[in-house]
């Protein structure tokens, strides 16, 4: 593929100055960029690198002086990271396949394969499934009974869709992620040992967990519109309604939605995340790597969490919230502080000591 600067510049909505007929065959690093390809140096730091290249043409911050750079030509940009963003897209290699069913592939008769749809090979697709028009499953995809995936979507080797999840359109699914998956949930006959210690704080002697009886997940998983879910995440099936994450939403490799999770829109949940059974989480609401949020908590919208929290209660609209277990990001980081002095007022003390101790009348 190539592009002129004039085509880049008109899909980022983005100023095209200099020779912008000059055609570029792929972003790259300003210092390893060679004379077709487009140098990203979009901040100070990589503007500083282009002399180390042999681009002729760059991504710059709206204001650069592209000409003092030596370059060709140059699209400005007001706010780099969004339009790498678009700039990404133009560049990256279709992940189309051919419309219609692979030979290898096996597809229910009662499933409707809708028209543009690509079933890849390998792929199984089972009794009452619908797969939008436009929408491509690359190899070893598994599609279970009455499911439905929208139009246009995207769903690499290896994920595996269980019965009655319905997906939205534009959904991207990773390679091996599992959706609709068996939630973790289990009950004794009578009082088990979780329920003696909410009671009283200890294991009661006729509380022990001598069997455990599977609740099985009925509800399925429903996925709104443009949903991203990561490789190797895994998003558990309703016990009797539906576990749902919200259009626009993205999931990182990794993670865990537990059953009966609630997810809004326009969410990033982080790697290796868990939100354990029950969990409510808002709109627009960012969970740090390594998070977990504990079941039955609800988590409103616009919360950021920064990586490794331990959410165990309801957190409030718009809040920060760091550590474990999670607290408002200045007390977190109050606490942080003065943990660090620990040692130093060890010492001192220490040293208190010494002094006391050597300032007693002997005998």
């Amino acid at each position: 593929m190539a592009f002129s600067i004039a085509e880049i510049a008109a899909s980022l909505q983005a100023t095209a100055e200099g020779d912008t007929a000059l055609r570029v065959v792929r972003p790259a690093h300003p210092a390893e960029a060679g004379p077709d390809d487009l140098a990203l140096a979009m901040d100070d730091a990589h503007v500083a690198l282009l002399g180390a290249g042999a681009a002729r043409a760059a991504v710059l911050r709206e204001g650069t002086d592209w000409r003092a750079l030596g370059l060709g030509a140059a699209i400005l940009v007001a706010r780099p990271r969004y339009a790498l963003a678009g700039l990404t897209q133009s560049f990256a290699p279709p992940r189309a396949a051919p419309p219609g069913v692979h030979p290898l592939a096996c597809v229910d008769p009662s499933a409707q394969i809708e028209a543009g749809a690509a079933i890849g090979p390998f792929c199984a697709v089972g009794a009452g499934a619908r797969i939008g028009a436009g929408c491509v499953l690359l190899s070893h995809v598994a599609v279970g009974a009455g499911v439905v995936i929208g139009p246009d979507g995207l769903i690499h080797p290896g994920a595996r869709i269980g019965a009655g999840v319905r997906i939205g359109a534009r959904v991207i699914v990773q390679p091996n992620a599992v959706i609709g998956s068996d939630g973790f949930s289990f009950v004794t006959p009578s009082p088990g040992s979780v329920e003696s210690v909410a009671a009283t704080g200890r294991v009661a002697e006729d509380a022990r967990n001598m069997r455990l009886a599977r609740i099985h997940s009925l509800g399925g998983v429903e996925i709104g519109d443009d949903v991203e879910i990561g490789a190797g995440t895994t998003v558990d099936a309703g016990t009797v309604s539906p576990t749902r994450i919200g259009s626009g939403t993205k999931i990182d490799n990794l993670a865990q939605i537990g059953h009966n999770v609630r997810i809004g829109s326009n969410c990033l949940i982080c790697a290796q995340v868990g939100v354990a059974g029950s969990a409510r989480i808002g709109d627009r609401v960012v969970l740090g790597g390594q998070s977990g949020v504990a079941d039955h908590v609800a988590v409103g919208s616009d919360v950021v969490a920064g990586a490794r929290s331990g959410i165990a209660g309801d957190v409030a609209d718009r809040s920060v919230v760091l550590g474990a277990p999670a607290l408002p990001r200045a007390e977190a980081l109050a606490i942080v502080l003065e943990t660090r002095r620990l040692p130093r007022l060890a010492r001192t003390v220490a040293e208190l000591k010494k002094r006391l101790s050597a300032a007693e009348p002997k005998g």
